[in-house]
């Protein structure tokens, strides 16, 4: 099962890289395990170059597990998000380009306007800023880790979680997809949202398939624009 896992890491390390959401070294992912442990990339490696024995085991309590590679120096935020929430499996951090352009200009996405996103996550939140690796950006997640899936860091990026790392990577890619079709919305001139009405039957979809977890819903507007 591990090494299962480790190869899925892997290859969503190399699909972040590939489409453009990180570069260099910059974000990171996490695996729940068995036993309050997790699995996390390495500090100081390139996504695309990280292999399967260059992951490194953790316990939930901040230790490593064995020798080899330090852990993401972001590893305080995957922390934080397991022992908060028993029902996240995996987290992705990234900087999708143009949804990382939304939390620098100070806006999440926090309006019905893309069904797929209402349907995956509802709501994402913009964080306020902190240092990257230190306590205090696992502590802005603190008002919205227990409603939410999908987060945008002030100046820095975005954070995915869910019950799979499928889930959790695929939230990561449509996030920027959103990001990208929504700024291409404002340039021709007009954010057209869905109606409350709409938003309702994606939630109700949402609940038939039995996706499960927390679910905060989105604004909506009786005008139909878009509410910035």
């Amino acid at each position: 099962m591990s090494l299962a896992l480790r190869r899925e890491i892997v290859t969503v390390c190399r699909r972040l890289y590939e489409r453009g959401l990180i570069a260099g070294q910059d974000g990171n992912v996490s695996v729940r395990l068995p036993g309050d442990r997790l699995l996390v990339t390495p500090s100081g490696m390139s996504k695309v170059d990280v292999g399967p024995n260059d992951l490194v085991e953790m316990r939930l309590d901040g230790t490593t597990v064995g020798r080899g590679r330090r852990a993401s120096s972001e590893v305080l935020m995957h922390l934080r998000i397991y022992r908060r929430r028993p029902d996240v499996k995996a987290v992705v951090h990234a900087h999708p380009p143009t949804a990382t352009g939304f939390a620098v200009a100070g806006e999440g996405f926090m309006n019905c306007v893309l069904p797929e996103v209402v349907y995956q996550v509802g709501q994402v939140p913009l964080l306020s800023y902190a240092t990257p690796g230190t306590e205090a950006l696992a502590d802005s997640f603190e008002p919205y880790l227990a409603t939410h899936d999908a987060f945008l860091l002030a100046n820095h990026g975005a954070t995915t979680i869910g019950p799979t790392l499928l889930l959790a990577h695929q939230r990561m890619e449509s996030l920027e997809h959103a990001a990208r079709i929504v700024l291409t919305a404002r340039l021709v001139g007009r954010v057209n949202t869905l109606t409350g009405e709409q938003v309702n039957e994606l939630a109700a979809s949402r609940q038939r398939s039995g996706l499960g977890g927390p679910y905060p819903g989105c604004s909506t507007t009786s005008s139909g624009r878009e509410r910035r």
